[in-house]
């Protein structure tokens, strides 16, 4: 048939699916794109990596695949690329470019004729450009200056530490920024996960925050030494160690999508394991900043805090009535049955015409601004119930190395997201607990003042072995709290002539 006459018939087809002049209005029929097979396989969920087996598979194919992956200049990303797309070209770097990751599979010759590998390259395509855009996110959530204001608004130290009268020096920043690695890990896990548990996907979570522990590490490191000084400025170098060792793990992308291993955390095998980003539905990046604000928040106050005489006290009924004196329940967690109070023990001015001469117990520094305005994201229930759990763990021996070992275990082993868990998972807080509970069923010289509300004129009495009924762990909780040789609680014990093993 001739063109022209092509072109005729082109032009008569066209016409007639016009609508009459005057007649009744038709949709014009849109082409719609013709999907191949691989439209079959939308809607992947991890349950569907895991039941076809992907994992096993992508490892076959690494193993099948190792000389594509070496002589290709994008590497593994690129190799696979070429190999289920036809696009060597695809390298889902993190390199500036907005289209180096795409994908548009629907009539792609290439992956619709891979026959039954199809759904598992699909899957993996699908993962490796849902990784990919994790990293993007994580990086973009940390291009804003959300942390840095966050943490920066108000000197912590002078909110929730109380200085000596001769004495202002604190002793904090170290120990904050050496259990910065560990948040950053639970804010990186958070990031994958949101609020779901690890428990399918744990070794590929888990990896994860390895990952980004070690970028934490490395940028602590590299922190110049005076930097440990310098309390007053504590959230604003928070904030510059978080930023700079977020944006340093990103640069995991660009190793991983090459086929190697980031820092011995993994190479994407382990990332991609158990479908963790198959169906990733993207970074929320005010909840992973607002969480990792809370939990550095948490522990900086809890660093400074356990400079001074805070505590916790309890293990009764709650409501107390049990002879041993009464909390302050403002200041309180009713937890299984069981009441706990949060205390701070104020020193006394050593006046003997004075009744403060022996301290008194009260509010913890900055305890009544927890919860609210600058300090939203923790709770006094939070510093309970985080305590309290570190010491059941730890007893008082829950250090940094415990801490990051713990949300390993979490993460690894799949029982926990201590990111959507907040700033009550254990370790947040470690302020020293005394179950007092067995004082119950004592004799002890005035038990009823073993408790006491926060009150200027309120001053606990402790004549026997208050925690749990034992002198040794009685006298750990006592070093534990900054009151070793502080005489205050034990003072009318000894003037009445009873024994003190503490």
């Amino acid at each position: 048939m001739a063109p022209a006459t092509l072109g005729l018939l082109f032009l008569s087809t066209i016409a007639s699916a016009l609508p009459a002049s005057g007649g009744s209005s038709q949709a014009l029929s849109v082409p719609h794109r013709r999907c191949g097979p691989v439209s079959e396989f939308y809607g992947q969920t991890a349950d569907d990596w895991q039941s076809y087996g992907t994992d096993q598979w992508l490892s076959d194919w690494f193993s099948n695949n190792s000389d594509e992956i070496s002589s290709n200049s994008n590497g593994f990303a690129g190799a696979f690329g070429e190999w289920a797309i036809g696009n060597p070209d695809w390298s889902c770097r993190d390199d500036g470019s907005a289209s180096s990751c795409d994908l548009d599979l629907c009539d792609n010759n290439v992956l619709n004729n891979r026959g039954d590998d199809i759904r598992s390259a699909y899957y993996v395509l699908e993962g490796i450009n849902r990784l990919h855009s994790y990293f993007a996110g994580i990086s973009q959530a940390f291009e804003t200056s959300a942390i840095a204001t966050s943490l920066s608004k108000e000197s912590w130290s002078l909110t929730f530490y109380e200085a000596k009268d001769d004495s202002s020096a604190i002793n904090t920043l170290k120990e904050v920024l050496t259990l910065t690695t560990t948040v950053i890990a639970v804010g990186a896990a958070f990031a994958g996960l949101g609020p779901a548990a690890p428990a399918a996907f744990a070794g590929a979570i888990a990896a994860a925050a390895g990952g980004a522990s070690t970028a934490a590490q490395i940028q602590i490191n590299a922190a110049q030494d005076d930097t440990f000084e310098k309390d007053a400025d504590l959230g604003a170098i928070l904030s510059k160690v978080v930023v700079g060792s977020m944006k340093s793990f990103t640069s995991a992308n660009n190793q991983l999508v090459a086929g190697q291993n980031y820092e011995n955390s993994g190479d994407i095998k382990t990332y991609l394991s158990g479908g963790a980003f198959v169906n990733f539905g993207g970074v929320d990046k005010n909840a992973v900043i607002d969480q990792m604000n809370a939990f550095l928040l948490g522990n900086a106050v809890n660093q400074l805090w356990g400079q001074q005489k805070i505590f916790i006290m309890g293990g009764g009924q709650c409501g107390d009535d049990q002879g041993i004196g009464s909390g302050p329940q403002d200041y309180s967690v009713c937890r299984d049955g069981k009441a706990w109070y949060l205390y701070y023990w104020h020193e006394g001015n050593g006046d003997f015409l004075s009744e403060k001469q022996w301290g008194y117990v009260t509010v913890p520094p900055g305890a009544d601004q927890l919860g609210q305005g600058d300090f939203a994201g923790v709770t006094v229930a939070d510093v309970i119930n985080s305590s309290l759990d570190s010491y059941n763990v730890a007893e008082y021996a829950y250090d940094a190395d415990k801490a990051a070992e713990r949300v390993q275990d979490a993460l690894g082993g799949g029982w926990q997201n201590p990111g959507a868990q907040g700033p009550s998972w254990e370790g947040t807080f470690t302020v020293p607990v005394c179950d007092v509970s067995d004082a119950v069923n004592q004799d002890w010289y005035m038990k009823e003042y073993i408790l006491e509300d926060h009150d200027e004129n309120a001053r606990p009495v402790w004549c026997g072995p208050i925690c749990s009924n034992d002198w040794d762990k009685t006298k750990r909780f006592i070093e534990a709290a900054g009151m070793g040789g502080f005489k205050s609680p034990k003072h009318i014990c000894t003037d009445n002539g009873v024994d003190i093993y503490y």
